[in-house]
């Protein structure tokens, strides 16, 4: 079995593939107070939980935007397992032609998930990760990364205005969000979410009009399926497309001899 693993700011995501099929999902918190010892306790409960010996972890890929847990975590893994993680990172082949200012700069997430789009779907590609932040990744021409967009995540912008606002409460943002709001948590809630959704929809229009051509839109992260059913443009919802892409970079780099 492949252990696939993607380090966020807010959420470490867990994969486990077996013969080319995710058999497993499952989330841990982001925490940079804890030890390699303490996260191999929390992976061990993780594959506990789905029946998975650690004897039958084979290999496992990695990626990270928290740099300590980049060091981390493979640790942990190592203890747990005794196998060696392969560390997505520049020079690791991708098949991406990265045409931004500064290539080694883009974060690891964004090309694992422009590597996962590219294989299922024609570019123009617009891929929207929601997290911590919300950002906004361009392929075109079949394999080139140009850039994008980096925006504060919705829940980042609903923290941030409840805490700076006196009479602005702390809101759940399930439930419905009709567009005009007949009281404050309503209101809020409409604003979050039909705000979210009319931007997309927005900065897709934008988009297309700039590259002159219908881009393949795709929406991944924690609170895509909430923002999905409010835009107008007919996004592809795609939630594990980050252990889709690790999968991809796992096979395209490792060695016949494994990592």
């Amino acid at each position: 079995m492949l252990l696939a693993i993607d380090v966020g700011n807010t959420n470490i995501v867990l994969g486990g593939i077996r013969d080319g099929k995710q058999v497993f999902s499952a989330r841990l918190k982001s925490d940079r107070s804890k030890t390699a010892d303490q996260y191999a306790l929390d992976l061990q409960g993780v594959l506990n939980l789905y029946g998975v010996r650690p004897d039958e972890i084979e290999g496992g890929i990695l990626s990270s935007v928290v740099p300590y847990l980049q060091s981390v975590i493979p640790e942990a893994v190592r203890i747990l397992t005794g196998i060696k993680l392969m560390i997505v990172e520049p020079g690791i082949r991708t098949g991406l032609n990265v045409r931004t200012d500064d290539p080694s700069s883009v974060g690891s997430d964004l090309i694992v998930a422009a590597v996962a789009a590219r294989a299922k779907y024609p570019t123009p590609i617009a891929i929207v990760d929601m997290g911590t932040a919300t950002t906004l990744s361009v392929i075109i021409h079949d394999n080139e990364y140009v850039g994008g967009m980096i925006i504060p995540g919705l829940w980042t912008s609903m923290n941030a205005l409840s805490a700076n606002a006196a009479q602005l409460p702390y809101i759940d943002l399930k439930g419905p969000a009709k567009l005009i709001g007949t009281n404050t948590i309503d209101c809020m809630r409409s604003g979050a979410i039909n705000g979210t959704a009319a931007m997309l929809d927005g900065l897709l229009d934008r988009l297309e009009a700039e590259l002159g051509a219908p881009v393949t839109p795709i929406l991944t992260g924690g609170l895509s399926e909430l923002i999905a059913p409010s835009c107008q443009h007919r996004f592809r919802l795609e939630p594990d497309i980050l252990i889709d892409g690790l999968m991809i970079l796992y096979e395209k780099n490792r060695s016949p001899k494994g990592v």
